[in-house]
């Protein structure tokens, strides 16, 4: 039997964040979290398992995934090994159209689509909720990679209750994402580095957990009544309080360049023109620009006078995940 699949998920960008953990190892939330999954970034992941005991091995982009990537790989697989009650070895082939490590959730699209390539060479009938819950495991905003267009996850209060689901808004069909790509190197704090860090030392992070819990309520219906300002100054609002949360940590740390400074302020000046935009900023220098599609030529024209044509790509809402046998 060929125990091989492959899977493709998109990267999902949140509208409401998660900053924050209450349990490391299954990766519960402090508070839930909305996004929308993008059409332009995705990863594409090949398992396949051979019924003989061994060690991982782990490709990213044809290069072997360096020692400690490639251990939490190993840690994750475990996991689907464990669900099926096999020890098999795995060889993992994986295609990342993402910059990684950058602020671009490349790792939401790379545990969704492990998750579901793993699982399916297994022969494992997860679920669109079990496989939310198992790729959680691996990172948590990978949840919600699981569906296409807007979903939220759901803090919950165990690793069962804890999941993302899809939400259906009369937003999907008009509306854009233009990310201005101000550094795709690697950042010098990593997510989980930076989650740990400000909710250990941050003085604003209990304020920041409250009110994220009750701003997502809000977000949630925005997006289904498909109320496109309310949801876009929720949106800019999460990221503003995340970033602030961060600033007071200690020690402090700041993704933000100064190019990321620029491209926010330009879209406060559109704006006060009178266009419809919004931006939004996860955990690396890149900013994220929520918008109309109508909206897209003007945004692209303004925004290439400062950071370069080059440095824009556009976004539409992506599919959910994409799982065949091999």
């Amino acid at each position: 039997m060929a125990h091989h699949a492959r899977a493709k998920a998109h990267t999902n960008i949140a509208l409401s964040k998660y900053w924050g953990k209450r349990d490391n190892d299954l990766i519960l939330p402090m508070n839930g979290s909305l996004s929308l999954t993008l059409d332009a970034f995705h990863t594409t992941t090949e398992v396949r398992f051979v019924e003989e005991r061994g060690i991982d091995t782990v490709v990213l982009n044809d290069q072997p995934l360096d020692a400690s990537a490639a251990a939490k790989v190993s840690r994750f697989l475990d996991r689907v090994r464990e669900l099926k009650g096999v020890d098999w070895r795995a060889e993992v082939r994986s295609y990342n159209e993402v910059p990684t490590g950058a602020g671009l959730a490349s790792s939401a699209s790379a545990f969704a689509a492990l998750a579901a390539a793993a699982s399916q060479a297994l022969g494992l009938e997860l679920s669109e909720r079990e496989l939310s819950i198992l790729a959680r495991k691996g990172s948590g905003s990978a949840s919600r990679s699981i569906f296409g267009g807007f979903a939220l996850w759901q803090a919950g209060h165990d690793d069962q209750s804890s999941y993302a689901y899809p939400l259906q808004s009369p937003l999907h069909d008009d509306i854009a994402m233009l990310v201005v790509v101000i550094n795709a190197a690697h950042k010098p704090v990593s997510s989980r580095e930076g989650m740990r860090r400000t909710v250990e030392t941050s003085p604003y992070y209990p304020a920041w957990v409250d009110d994220a819990e009750q701003r997502l309520g809000e977000m949630k219906q925005a997006v289904v009544e498909g109320d496109f300002t309310r949801m876009g100054e929720l949106a800019e609002m999460s990221a503003m309080r995340m970033h602030a949360s961060m600033l007071a940590a200690e020690p402090p740390f700041c993704y933000w360049e100064s190019g990321s400074l620029q491209a926010m302020q330009t879209v406060r000046e559109l704006r006060a023109q009178g266009h419809q935009c919004y931006f939004t900023m996860d955990a690396g220098p890149n900013v994220k620009i929520i918008t109309r599609t109508s909206e897209l030529a003007v945004l692209k024209r303004a925004l290439a006078a400062t950071v370069g044509e080059q440095a824009l790509l556009t976004a539409r809402p992506g599919p959910g995940i994409v799982v065949e046998n091999c």
